[in-house]
């Protein structure tokens, strides 16, 4: 019987793209996530596939004690977990905000991640030849994502959590990283608005589980993971975007656009390009 991969916010936009890429690899997945209604949806999404899905909101050390009993009651080892556990967009300045703003925040990614960390890696120890606990991070960890404060502050929060994790799992012969996504996800949801160089959900799926079954060398033991989309990412994300220059996306070098606001995000982007052209400037996006 071949092991289940973990996935946790499993209705989300990335969550999604991880289980269309287990599916797609012909693994099981357990998939967790709070809403039952999404959850029995996600389900019908792929049928005839190896889906349980678990209601579960592990938001404290009673919700991540009770996801870990009821692995352990299914009898089932873990191939790999991805965590993609996202809360509210965090929009504004922190400034601006009380502080139960980003009180809450922190509750809804960060507890949860280590909650679920707490009780979930010692379950994957138990068994041998367990795979690797990945957490998904985005914009705004290392460098401030402007108009996204509290998104910020939440981001690098994750992106230290996942560090501390990576070192105190040795212990248990776990490896824990962070996928870091530099820049929004590109959907069918938000296809229309999405700017090219936005990686795809599927893609950011594809990668996220092959480091869970540890089929990475090149960046084998680093905490944190950059996420580099495949040379083929975007070309399919519609006819209107269909430029080379968006395959290989390089910043002398801006993609074709028909929409006339596209073109002045455009012409903004290669304006920062010349005024800092520094490593930042790509973080930012």
């Amino acid at each position: 019987m071949k092991r289940p991969l973990l996935v946790l916010g499993a209705t989300g936009l990335i969550g999604r793209g991880v289980v269309a890429a287990a599916v797609e690899a012909g693994l099981p997945v357990i998939a967790v996530a709070r809403d039952t209604a999404k959850l029995a949806a996600l389900k019908a999404a792929f049928p005839g596939t190896d889906i349980t899905v678990v209601a579960n909101t592990i938001r404290d050390d009673l919700a991540g004690d009770r996801l870990a009993r009821e692995l352990r009651d299914s009898g089932r080892p873990l191939a790999g977990v991805v965590a993609s556990i996202c809360g509210s967009p965090g929009r504004g300045r922190l400034l601006d905000q009380p502080v139960s703003g980003l009180s809450r925040e922190l509750d809804e990614v960060v507890i949860p991640h280590l909650s679920a960390a707490r009780h979930v890696l010692p379950f994957m120890a138990e068994s041998a030849m367990a795979g690797n606990y990945i957490l998904i991070g985005g914009p705004g960890s290392e460098m401030p994502w402007a108009g996204y404060g509290p998104r910020s502050v939440t981001g690098a929060a994750l992106r230290m959590l996942a560090q501390v994790l990576h070192d105190e799992a040795r212990a248990l012969g776990i490896r824990v990283q962070l996928l870091d996504i530099s820049s929004p996800a590109c959907t069918d949801q938000n296809l229309a608005h999405a700017c090219p160089r936005w990686p795809r959900a599927d893609d950011i799926g594809r990668r996220a589980l092959q480091l869970a079954l540890r089929n990475e060398s090149r960046l084998g033991t680093h905490p944190v993971v950059p996420f580099d989309p495949p040379p083929e990412s975007g070309a399919s994300l519609s006819t209107a975007h269909a430029d080379p220059a968006i395959a290989q996306p390089r910043r002398t070098q801006a993609p074709i656009m028909t929409d006339p606001r596209a073109h002045r995000v455009s012409d903004v982007r290669r304006l920062l390009d010349s005024l800092i052209p520094t490593q930042s400037n790509e973080v930012s996006r």
